[in-house]
């Protein structure tokens, strides 16, 4: 398979045209797509994630009535791939769009590095 990196944790597969996880090498969901709507999506209370070490009505965890932490995991490793912090109500963000005529054309002329993996 060859691949181009993308992020730490996710690749464009030139061969099937799919986001794949770069951890286990998973199929996410075309390239032509949010790789987001992929992976397995996870909702989090910010007061999980900022504990408060000491004890005061000022917290310095976002307010769950105006945040949520979305996470998402790739469904075959369950590494995590990304994450964001929305307002409530807000969709999913789609923070990449490739070009892969355009990319295919930036390996051809040696610009980009490619992974190459088993």
């Amino acid at each position: 398979m060859v691949s181009v990196e993308i992020t730490p944790y996710l690749d464009i597969n030139l061969d099937s045209e799919m986001w794949v996880c770069s951890s286990c090498n998973g199929d996410l969901i075309d390239c032509n797509s949010n790789y987001k709507t992929g992976c397995t999506i996870a909702e989090r209370d910010p007061s999980e994630i900022h504990h408060s070490e000491i004890d005061t009505e000022y917290k310095f965890s976002p307010d769950p009535k105006w945040c949520k932490i979305i996470e998402f995991y790739c469904p075959h490793c369950g590494i995590m791939i990304e994450n964001e912090y929305l307002p409530l109500g807000h969709p999913i963000t789609h923070d990449i769009d490739i070009d892969i005529d355009q990319l295919r054309t930036k390996i051809s002329e040696g610009s980009i590095h490619l992974r190459t993996k088993p």
